[in-house]
């Protein structure tokens, strides 16, 4: 649907694509759409214009989606291989016709930039692509055993999953879960984020919906933290996946563990780039605006606390405040070349104001931004950040750069780890034997040598320590593990006499 459609309003599906209003609107995809008695508006960050609206489920309709899925589970694990792979190809196919509908509702509902937009769905591409694959991966192994028996582990689906997703990134950070826990036979219960749930959920359920996915396996039901409560507590839900914040986590976390649920908890971070004095300068700047400025900081991997050795320090930030400030911002929906779009809405605004005002008065310097415009936050870069300051300490999810300077590598390392967090780290040089050194000590569970923090192949296990996760990957390999449980089986001719 082109830009000019979408504003107007436009809800036919005349033109063939993948997103009309009138098959989602006030709805949920629960067994077919569903038209709720609550419902939300979807609103435009860029310019605070309502444009949709999607249903807004209770406690009692996750329940019924929970009950619908449970029931469709066994007869799609029984599926052949050949079947439940065919299906993930033609999501991917039906994704990939679609790519100029799907980026468009990415910018206007999330407020990427139109290269973040591209970005997104290529990674949603590839995890389907890999997706695709598992169905016909080997499920199991064969154990040593006496003579007369066959004892084998195989990998058996847990049944019904549980995905609770963030606004950041949203349809690839629903994909990355629902892709795979369907892959190996699982049932999923998708609850989006409601001010994301057209690209973090529509899109979804329609292309699985497009690509003959059977009734009742996938469910798609946006809804507030009484919804996702319900989805952690019900009985019947195997295991959650949650990706959001730290604070979201731990009550997701307590509430699953409490109902015995397998749970994998992607969640914050406060991850530190650090720019040894023998790297290069301005590859250190460019990979630190990247780091810190991609989608306006909503990232969990964002680089929120750049490390930088004294020697280099005064040059750093004066080249790192002259980028930034030349960041074009604005509406990506209307101008391609906008680097910085809006904020997700006006409290994640204020809290960062909060944040970057308080660490000024701390005495932090402003090198330049730190003001706004409606829900545009001018990139920012604060020098002589110290540990104390709220800049130095909390996850920032805002478009700001807090610089701290180093002496030495043994205190980089001391102020990398003085966090609870632990997700993603990384380190600038040009001796890969010494940064590797340094990287050994960091306590993360991504590290990069000689890039930023911010990275996701999908084929890369993917997961924190610490407040930023309970220590399980998702991605990759890691995909069996987290979706699927080890059954073990033995096999014998017939029944041993036993002294008994």
């Amino acid at each position: 649907m082109s830009t000019q459609a979408m504003r107007a309003g436009r809800v036919d599906g005349s033109s063939g694509e993948l997103l009309p209003q009138a098959t989602w609107r006030g709805r949920v995809f629960s067994s077919g759409w569903r038209e709720l008695e609550t419902s939300t508006d979807v609103v435009e960050p860029a310019t605070l214009q309502v444009v949709g609206r999607i249903g807004l489920a209770s406690p009692g309709d996750i329940g019924r989606a929970v009950g619908l899925a449970r029931e469709a589970q066994s007869a799609w694990a029984d599926l052949p291989y050949e079947e439940r792979a065919a299906i993930f190809r033609r999501a991917s196919q039906l994704m990939q016709e679609h790519t100029a509908e799907i980026s468009s509702w990415i910018m206007r509902e999330s407020g990427g930039t139109r290269g973040k937009a591209a970005f997104e769905v290529g990674l949603a591409l590839k995890a389907l692509h890999e997706a695709s694959a598992m169905p016909s991966q080997p499920q199991g192994i064969v154990l040593p055993s006496q003579p007369d028996c066959v004892s084998i582990a195989r990998r058996r689906p847990i049944g019904v999953v549980g995905v609770i997703a963030p606004f950041n990134f949203p349809l690839y950070l629903a994909l990355r879960a629902v892709a795979p826990a369907l892959a190996v036979g699982n049932a999923v219960v998708l609850k989006p984020d409601p001010r994301t749930a057209v690209c973090g959920g529509v899109v979804i359920a329609r292309i699985f919906q497009e690509a003959g996915l059977p009734e009742g396996v996938l469910h798609m039901l946006p809804g507030a933290a009484d919804a996702g409560a319900a989805l952690c507590a019900h009985p019947q839900v195997g295991m959650i996946q949650f990706t959001g914040s730290s604070t979201a986590g731990r009550k997701v976390g307590e509430l699953a563990g409490r109902n015995l649920k397998k749970v994998s908890l992607e969640l914050g971070g406060k991850n530190s780039l650090i720019v040894l004095d023998d790297a290069d300068l301005d590859l250190a700047v460019s990979n630190a605006a990247w780091g810190a400025y991609l989608h306006q900081g909503q990232i969990c991997m964002a680089s929120s606390r750049i490390l930088v050795h004294r020697k280099l320090e005064k040059e750093f930030v004066a080249k790192l405040a002259e980028k930034a400030a030349g960041l074009p911002t604005g509406d990506p929906s209307t101008d391609e070349n906008v680097v910085i779009g809006p904020l997700i809405n006006q409290g994640q605004r204020d809290h960062i104001v909060s944040i970057v005002r308080d660490s000024i008065d701390a005495g932090a310097r402003l090198e330049t931004g730190g003001t706004y415009q409606k829900l545009f936050f001018r990139p920012t870069v604060l020098s002589q950040v110290k540990p104390g300051m709220r800049a130095f300490e909390e996850e920032i999810f805002g478009p700001v750069a807090p610089v701290t300077a180093f002496d030495d590598d043994r205190e980089a390392v001391a102020l990398a780890n003085q966090t609870e967090y632990g997700l993603s780290g990384a380190i600038l040089s040009s001796s890969v034997g010494r940064a590797t050194a340094l990287g050994r000590q960091l306590r993360t569970g991504l590290l990069h040598i000689n890039n930023q923090t911010i990275d996701d192949e999908v084929i890369n296990p993917f997961g924190g320590v610490g407040v930023s996760g309970n220590g399980t990957s998702i991605g990759g390999p890691a995909n069996w593990d987290e979706f699927t449980q080890w059954q073990w089986m033995t096999i014998r001719d017939k029944a041993p006499a036993r002294p008994i």
